[in-house]
């Protein structure tokens, strides 16, 4: 009888063949594979050969049992699939935190939570101990999902400041105030001061804190900062409040958009409207998505580094997995402005 493909023991391979094949004992394949970090470089090495070599699949259930843990982590988005999936922002975010986890056996699984009956089935999952623990993304007000995680017993991380007093729940989230602020800066330092601004939602700390920079850049300048219309950080509202804005001030001279999304509807409104960018009206976004270099003019934008915050947000996560005692600082990642043609 001839065979094809690599050479695999007999059955199901176990822990024991691993140990033999790596040549380690039993106990260091059972820390390498619960993910422990007490293993030296070389046994992990040896061991990771030797599962791959005999085509090793750990026993979840029985694994489960031992270590308490499911090995998932769930992000939850409190957001409609629409956004999530049609947003690059969400993307990047969870890109970040996949290749965080990759380094664990730590698996990340996606719910949208943006209503009652959603944020049930989030808290019955972590009181069930089917997760080890939760990142929460695009809170709204003082939303009660994360107090009710923690008293479930689950470590919890945000992306996002909260925007209410929640106890020692560690959060990742960007400058805001600073990023909005220097971009409303630049374009008063570019000689326009008919400057406005179309605001992310006020129930969201990224909303209010750059709405914050903005006026905060004009605070005391002539033209203050009184040109105002909301958004919610997608592209249909942008155009929505550019339009409202020009029928409040048709002279004004710049707009800075609390996203790109809105920036490029804000771009597409000013088209309509005859306005040539950045001649009559320069325009600013925040993010610096793939957005910001495919809209013509390209935009100037408020970079923020998506992908990081993702990756410290499960870097939260991990750290209080593996020590629930642990104490964690928020983590505020800088901005920067990146100018393009729009300004």
């Amino acid at each position: 009888m001839t065979s094809t493909g690599r050479a695999r023991t007999s059955g199901r391979p176990t822990l024991e063949q691993v140990a033999v094949e790596a040549g380690v004992s039993r106990g260091t394949v059972s820390r390498v594979v619960n993910g422990s970090l007490e293993v030296s470089p070389r046994a992990l090495k040896a061991v990771q050969e030797a599962i791959q070599k005999l085509g090793y699949v750990p026993n979840q259930a029985a694994r489960s049992l031992v270590t308490r843990r499911s090995d998932t982590v769930l992000l939850v988005v409190s957001e409609s699939e629409a956004r999530v999936f049609g947003e690059p922002f969400f993307g990047s975010l969870v890109r970040g935190l996949s290749q965080e986890l990759s380094t664990t056996p730590l698996q990340l699984q996606l719910m949208m939570a943006s209503t009652a009956r959603q944020h049930d089935r989030v808290e019955q999952l972590v009181r069930n101990g089917h997760v080890d623990g939760v990142a929460l993304i695009s809170l709204h007000g003082d939303d009660p999902l994360p107090r009710n995680l923690v008293a479930a017993g689950a470590p919890v991380a945000l992306n996002g400041r909260p925007m209410s007093d929640i106890g020692a729940v560690p959060y990742v989230d960007a400058d805001n105030l600073s990023g909005a602020k220097a971009a409303t800066e630049y374009l008063y330092q570019q000689g326009r001061r008919r400057i406005a601004t179309i605001t992310g939602p006020q129930d969201m700390a990224a909303g209010i804190d750059r709405l914050s920079g903005y006026r905060s850049a004009l605070r005391g300048r002539r033209g203050g900062a009184r040109l105002v219309a909301q958004g919610d950080f997608g592209q249909a509202s942008g155009e929505a409040a550019m339009r409202e804005l020009l029928e409040k001030d048709p002279q004004l001279d710049a707009v800075f958009a609390a996203s790109d999304l809105m920036a490029a509807g804000a771009l597409r409104a000013l088209r309509t409207a005859g306005r040539r960018v950045p001649d009559d009206v320069a325009v600013i976004g925040f993010d610096d998505s793939d957005i910001a270099r495919n809209v013509d003019p390209m935009l100037t934008s408020v970079a923020q580094p998506v992908g990081q915050m993702g990756r410290e947000l499960a870097k939260l996560l991990i750290a209080q997995i593996r020590d629930p005692e642990t104490t964690l600082s928020p983590v505020i990642l800088p901005t920067e402005l990146v100018t393009r043609e729009s300004a």
